[in-house]
């Protein structure tokens, strides 16, 4: 993950309680084991951020710039499939000519699997998967880049037995949680097509928001509003993912020409799917955020941020880029705190759907 250089991927966490003055020492009581002991079984360990094979965590190893940054290195070791056939056919073939057998039996071919991979794991070279994790000791927000849902639920179990309290994936529904205490459950469902009924949808926030966002984008441009923060521009951008569950075609991807003034686009609106993902460009002072977001976890891939290209010291420029992250998920999550406060009024969130129906009645569309 680029956290010094290039596009940063992550996912965000909230920390229920801040990290204790002993975070090394418990990263380094849960360290990734040395390369000889790594076996075919994946199993996890910390190492600092230095390198893979860093397992000298120490202050001084995990504190850089004010953050705390560090890697769950998961490791094993694999024998390639046609290598591991063609070893045992090879003992196999071996054993046939020393005893004079026509044929094996399936326990002595197990065996022999058995030996083979005694034997050759060993020689095989590690095979390492890293999730890099960075955080702020002034703030209660993590980031790692633990993007599949199977990956975040390793770096959740392995963060948890370190710490002893949880880093919550900061979705949606948890985010409506921590910033207005809104259990999204109770929200009633909500189409923004007028060929649509509310009751044919489920209740989808994180997808409800980023349509939202594009509603916003095309109607009032860099007037956006966010809590805390000067009228913003924003931008949806290509390629797009919108969806519906049900029967159909449940994904329409857009991606190629103006896909968001195209034919196909409004006829998506019109079906009732809403935006899943989509590139955002978010404009401040100047200052512009480019980022893919999934509506459905609020992973963000491929962020942009903005840099001032004659910082050449590394300190420095990693200092920047971690600013400029932490700048984009406080906007992010205040134009998710004003959609919140619009979909848990009633009256306002009527009004709002009415002028997104319009909206998407109304949209130019190339054909």
């Amino acid at each position: 993950m680029g956290f010094d250089s290039g596009a940063i991927s992550v996912r965000l966490y909230h920390l229920p309680s801040p990290l204790p003055d002993n975070t090394a020492e418990r990263l380094a009581a849960h360290a990734a084991p040395p390369v000889e002991a790594i076996q075919a079984e994946e199993i996890g360990g910390w190492v600092s951020a230095r390198h893979l094979l860093d397992r000298a965590i120490t202050p001084d190893s995990i504190v850089r710039e004010g953050w705390i940054v560090a890697t769950l290195r998961l490791s094993s070791r694999r024998i390639p499939p046609a290598l591991l056939t063609a070893e045992c056919r090879m003992e196999e073939l071996a054993r046939l000519a020393a005893e004079d057998l026509p044929a094996l039996r399936r326990r002595q071919k197990q065996e022999i699997r058995r030996a083979v991979i005694e034997r050759l794991l060993p020689q095989m070279p590690p095979q390492f998967r890293a999730i890099p994790m960075a955080h702020h000791p002034k703030t209660r927000f993590l980031y790692a880049s633990a993007l599949s849902e199977s990956l975040s639920d390793v770096f959740a179990s392995h963060f948890r037995h370190t710490f002893d309290f949880p880093a919550v994936p900061l979705d949606p529904e948890a985010a409506a949680v921590l910033l207005r205490k809104l259990n999204v459950q109770d929200f009633s469902p909500t189409s923004f097509s007028p060929q649509v009924r509310d009751n044919d949808l489920p209740v989808e926030v994180g997808r409800e928001f980023l349509t939202w966002l594009w509603f916003q984008a095309e109607t009032v441009r860099d007037r956006v509003e966010a809590p805390g923060f000067p009228p913003l521009a924003v931008q949806v951008e290509g390629p797009l993912v919108l969806a519906r569950e049900g029967e159909g075609a449940h994904v329409t991807t857009l991606r190629d020409g103006e896909p968001l003034y195209s034919a196909e686009a409004k006829t998506c609106l019109l079906a009732g799917k809403k935006l899943r993902q989509a590139r955002l460009a978010i404009g401040r002072q100047g200052a512009v955020w480019r980022a893919g977001l999934d509506a459905d976890s609020f992973v963000l891939r491929s962020v942009l941020v903005p840099e001032d290209p004659q910082r050449a010291d590394p300190g420095s420029r990693f200092l920047e880029r971690m600013t400029r992250l932490e700048e984009f998920r406080e906007i992010l999550l205040a134009l998710y705190d004003r959609f919140l406060e619009q979909r848990a009024d009633l009256g306002r969130w009527q009004t709002v759907k009415n002028r997104m129906r319009e909206w998407v009645q109304q949209r130019p569309s190339h054909l």
